[in-house]
């Protein structure tokens, strides 16, 4: 019997075991993640259980009259284990509807978990979203290096890497988040008018809780940082997270070297290389300049999907 609570801060422990044997979880769903920016959102996790035993996850907030997966999250469905069938994901979704109605809760908006996420197959959800007329509501695309079937770097990106090597300039791991941040916040500015959606002070914070997970990448001239790339790590996925080079420095394969050099380092620990999104206006609008850069490097679409629910329809 398929029961669904809400989560407690009494529960942690079992929500971040269960989130560490999953199937399709990552980092960010530990609730260390989740809650560093919780003054932002109204928790509505769930938790669901059949016959008392832990069974799936779902890290939620709640947004006007709608249940967001997760607002503060680039993704975020249901995580599930090996254990998972689509006869059970369908009951959960009864179950989840009945709570919904029960709460006055309008809306689901459900942000699926790209598959490049998973370790083993874990779409039952998608199936149970059409069973409940779920409708597609946005795209974005992202860009993405499967390390089992490499495409070569074009020809543009190599004489760029090249060019970086021939004025002396190195890529290496850097501790220095503050100096990346200096270029981060004067490259957003200065090209969108906007910041990071981390502060400093923010991904400090989860890179001391997550040392194993978020890195950083800088490249240098003459020990000066002149551009970064911030890699969030799970199971599978190296994820650029940010990439910025300096905008008063800005020396041409100062990106290219780093991300030639990264690249190198996952090809052999992870199974796939994520750039991140290129779409901008919830997916309408697509950066061809900036996927082009991207596809340079022979990555090719992945895309996030985002699908609504009216529940009293």
């Amino acid at each position: 019997m398929v029961n669904i609570i809400k989560y407690s801060s009494s529960k942690r422990r079992e929500w971040n075991d269960f989130l560490t044997g999953s199937k399709n979880g990552t980092f960010l769903f530990n609730r260390d993640y989740v809650e560093y920016h919780g003054e932002r959102f109204t928790d509505f996790s769930l938790m669901v259980y059949d016959g008392g035993e832990l069974i799936a996850l779902l890290p939620a907030n709640i947004d006007s009259d709608q249940l967001v997966s997760h607002g503060g999250l680039s993704f975020g469905g249901f995580i599930v284990d090996s254990r998972m069938k689509v006869s059970i994901m369908l009951k959960i979704f009864n179950e989840l509807i009945k709570l919904m109605q029960a709460e006055n809760i309008n809306k689901l908006i459900y942000k699926k978990i790209p598959y490049i996420y998973h370790s083993i197959p874990s779409d039952e959800d998608l199936y149970a979203l059409s069973k409940i007329n779920a409708r597609l509501t946005r795209r974005d695309v992202s860009s993405t290096i499967y390390f089992r079937n490499i495409i070569p770097f074009q020809k543009n990106r190599i004489r760029a890497i090249k060019k970086a090597e021939h004025m002396d300039i190195g890529a290496r791991e850097s501790e220095d988040f503050s100096s990346f941040w200096r270029i981060l916040q004067s490259n957003l500015w200065l090209k969108h008018n906007k910041y990071p959606v981390h502060s400093l002070d923010e991904i400090i914070y989860l890179r001391n809780k997550f040392p194993r997970n978020i890195r950083l990448f800088a490249s240098h001239k003459d020990d000066v940082m002149i551009a970064g790339v911030v890699v969030y790590e799970s199971s599978n996925v190296a994820h650029v997270q940010y990439i910025a080079s300096d905008p008063n420095n800005n020396i041409k394969g100062s990106l290219d070297i780093i991300l030639s050099y990264i690249i190198k380092k996952y090809s052999s620990e992870k199974t796939y290389f994520d750039f991140g999104i290129s779409t901008e206006n919830n997916g309408i609008y697509l950066n061809e300049g900036l996927a082009f850069f991207k596809e340079g490097f022979g990555a090719r679409a992945v895309v996030h999907d985002f699908y609504e629910v009216d529940i009293n329809e």
